[in-house]
């Protein structure tokens, strides 16, 4: 698991110098469980490098109905296509946990980018990675079970954050899952049932990692997580 210095693990990747180029035009930004870095169809002015915690892109359907279509943690950082061209992000960009980024100006970061090849590629492998992410999402959102979904999307909170234990209500678990919260409390029922957790008044906390991964689908390894991308 991360360590209490949890930290970006792209600007980890960079050479000194392109860090520090990044770093000399990035502040530092704490956020709040649920703070909403933008709604779908905002234009992306700042992408955010993220030391700890979660934000999640969540699809919103015309009816109100949302779906998250993808995490970031210290892994990576939001909206990896505004880092090549202007963009409007077709999600809305939340706090799933709280934590701190480093936030830098779209604008600003192209412009290095420009300059700066070393950047360039380690951005490119990172949207690369996000899109291979999507596709297997759109594949395990038909086939899967409700479980093994919801064991995926356990692991990967779980890689991104320190500690066991996850506040998440059951009305934002149905609504990150895009699932009924009946589906939920089943979904919860049987992974409580399999030892791998226990869940209680809008707190999850792994008690067996180890039955976790054997119920989650091999969707769990397809995603850039933080060991796959250090």
């Amino acid at each position: 698991m991360p360590s209490a210095t949890l930290r970006n693990h792209l600007i980890a990747r960079l050479s000194s110098e392109d860090r520090s180029a990044l770093t000399a035009v990035a502040t530092p930004f704490d956020f709040t469980l649920g703070h909403v870095f933008c709604e779908a169809g905002d234009l992306v002015t700042h992408l955010y490098f993220v030391d700890s915690g979660i934000i999640s892109a969540v699809a919103v359907m015309e009816d109100g109905r949302t779906v998250e279509a993808y995490m970031v943690g210290p892994e990576g950082v939001t909206s990896p296509a505004a880092a090549a061209a202007s963009a409007h992000t077709w999600s809305r960009l939340a706090a799933q946990a709280p934590g701190s980024a480093r936030r830098v100006e779209a604008v600003r970061l192209r412009a290095l980018m420009n300059d700066r090849p070393g950047l360039r590629t380690v951005l490119a492998d990172y949207a690369v990675a996000v899109q291979n992410e999507l596709e297997q999402s759109a594949a395990c959102n038909a086939l899967h079970r409700a479980d093994q979904r919801f064991a995926k999307w356990l692991l990967r909170c779980h890689d991104r954050v320190e500690g066991d234990t996850l506040t998440l209500t059951q009305e934002y678990l149905a609504s990150m899952l895009g699932s009924q919260r009946t589906t939920v409390n089943e979904a919860a029922q049987t992974l409580q049932k399999a030892g791998a957790i226990t869940y209680s008044r809008g707190r999850v906390t792994i008690t067996d990692r180890a039955a976790l991964e054997r119920v989650a689908c091999e969707c769990y390894r397809a995603g850039p997580t933080p060991a796959l991308s250090a």
